[in-house]
């Protein structure tokens, strides 16, 4: 399909080209074929160039006196007249005062103030709005909208506040702002646990960590509350008990845009939900079935648990593969692999890059017609400052490494965690951070990933992950059992201590005497005299 021809110049006596620079870097990337005429260029050059080559589109900006830029306006629009009536197209770009200005020319089918989010501006140049179109609804299911906004991620923040009034409320205003592809609704313990049993609920605890939806109109309401700005996305909790009858509702109240829900978790282990945790994992590969039988994308929010509770980056790493091989066994077509930075807080950035490289070698090779994965970046839980503009500089600094991933999410975790739970504000701040933090990233940033020490430890934690999971394999009695789905064989795993966490120790479910240490960045397993012990050794009596 031949491209079509777009015309780029800064007129009259402009020669600030910054922001024209950036869109012709969009449109080259949606296919225009961009004659650049420079700064500072005449209307009658712009004219000229603009019918010798058969434009279709004539981008112009201004940057100066508004008073100036309205006549170039004048100029311009009387020039091009004739070529405007037979269908050549116009757009602006400049200050806000400027484009209030060109706003008034019929001229411009599309003005640009500086403020627009890059997905708009890609969208506008791939024909999918026209001019001022205020009715463009971007894509409502999570693999249309990743790829209508590539080159850049969709964001996804977590927003619930102990009301439903204020969270309505904030809905309302995070969705206006257009800063956030998905909301991550929290709701509160309850209803994560005792949402069909009121009988269960506890009143006191009413609001404790999120929304206390209560009923499905309550959920009716929330998304509705979305229904404005840029149509976010919207997504819960799977709930940790009940999980079928609160997924049917998901779908029916808030179009879930993908479940999450981990594996080894959310049950008597953590104080999370009612099950044991062979019973859970049974229950939880029923809901990976469930929403994979309706081709609704699956997270596993796995790692993350151990590695908070100071695991090794090799049971991290282990629980990652484990995670998505479950959901690829289970029928699950395209899968969110999250991958939490910061956890442990204390480890280095480099392993960081190193541990998330491993997971991604490790899983890569599900992929396969039926089996896509996308990667899911986000800052660590625990990792945040109280210091506001610490846990800004955190917030920002953490998003630009996770971008050496080229991730196709990116979750933000707001600088206000560690204070108190995000308002609606805090929200939209905490994107605008991270959104700054990616465009930068996207415009080219070094490859971290190529790093020495980097690539020597990723080999390491892949090497490592083998040995554990073959000592996983080693409990399966059963030819015939799978042992990485087996709830018998994965339970086992955590009792006997393959898989293993410092702070499990005393729990029934576990056997909690793994000791972990930070060794030169990296969160690693120690023996009695705090030296690094292997997994060889860890594990010998398993292989």
């Amino acid at each position: 399909m031949e491209s079509k021809i777009m015309v780029v110049a800064a007129m009259g006596d402009c020669v600030h080209v910054a922001g024209i620079n950036r869109f012709m870097n969009l449109a080259e990337q949606t296919g225009w074929k961009v004659i650049y005429l420079g700064p500072a260029v005449p209307v009658k050059e712009i004219s000229k160039t603009a019918r010798d080559n058969k434009a279709d589109l004539v981008a112009v900006s201004y940057r100066l006196t508004p008073e100036n830029g309205e006549k170039l306006f004048g100029e311009l629009a009387e020039e091009m007249d004739d070529l405007y009536r037979t269908g050549v197209r116009f757009a602006f770009g400049g200050t806000p005062p400027l484009a209030a200005k060109a706003e008034k020319f019929p001229l411009f089918e599309k003005v640009f103030s500086g403020g627009e989010k890059p997905e708009i501006v890609l969208s506008y140049l791939r024909g999918e709005i026209q001019g001022a179109d205020k009715n463009f609804i971007p894509p409502q299911k999570t693999v249309e909208r990743i790829m209508w906004k590539q080159p850049y991620p969709i964001i996804r923040h977590h927003f619930g506040l102990p009301t439903m009034e204020a969270s309505l409320e904030g809905i309302k205003q995070i969705s206006e702002s257009g800063v956030l592809d998905v909301i991550s609704l929290g709701i509160d313990q309850d209803a994560q646990e005792n949402f069909f049993h009121p009988e269960r609920q506890n009143p006191a605890s009413r609001g404790a960590g999120g929304v206390p939806v209560r009923s499905k109109s309550d959920y009716e309401m929330l998304y509705q509350a979305s229904r404005i700005g840029n149509y976010p996305l919207m997504r819960t909790y799977s709930g940790t008990d009940d999980f079928i009858n609160l997924a049917e509702m998901y779908i029916e109240t808030i179009n879930i845009a993908w479940c999450a829900i981990p594996l080894f978790w959310f049950n008597q282990m953590d104080g999370r939900g009612p099950w044991d945790l062979e019973g859970s994992i049974i229950e939880h590969q029923k809901v990976m079935r469930w929403y994979g039988e309706r081709d609704i994308p699956v997270e596993l929010n796995e790692p993350h648990h151990w590695g908070m509770r100071d695991a090794p980056d090799v049971i991290f790493a282990v629980s990652a593969y484990l995670a998505a091989y479950n959901a690829k066994h289970n029928g699950v077509k395209n899968y969110i692999a999250q991958l939490m930075f910061n956890s442990p807080p204390d480890q280095s950035d480099a392993n960081d890059l190193a541990k998330m490289a491993a997971i991604l070698e490790l899983i890569h090779p599900l992929e396969d017609d039926n089996f896509t994965i996308w990667k899911q970046t986000r800052t660590g839980l625990l990792s945040y400052p109280v210091d506001e503009a610490e846990a800004m500089g955190h917030l920002a600094a953490s998003i630009y490494l996770q971008m050496a991933l080229k991730p196709h999410i990116v979750h933000v975790v707001g600088h206000s965690e560690a204070h108190h739970a995000a308002t609606g504000s805090d929200v939209i701040q905490a994107a605008k951070i991270a959104s700054r933090a990616i465009e930068n990233a996207i415009l080219g940033a070094p490859d971290l990933l190529a790093d020495a020490w980097v690539q020597d430890r990723k080999r390491k934690i892949v090497n490592e992950a083998g040995v554990t999971l073959q000592a996983i394999r080693n409990l399966a009695t059963d030819k015939g059992t799978d042992p990485f789905t087996s709830p018998t064989v994965l339970s086992r795993a955590v009792k006997v201590g393959i898989l293993d966490a410092p702070q499990l120790r005393n729990n029934p479910f576990a056997l909690g005497k793994i000791r972990t240490r930070i060794r030169n960045g990296a969160c690693v397993a120690v023996d009695e005299a705090q030296n690094p012990l292997d997994e060889k050794t860890r594990l010998k009596e398993w292989l």
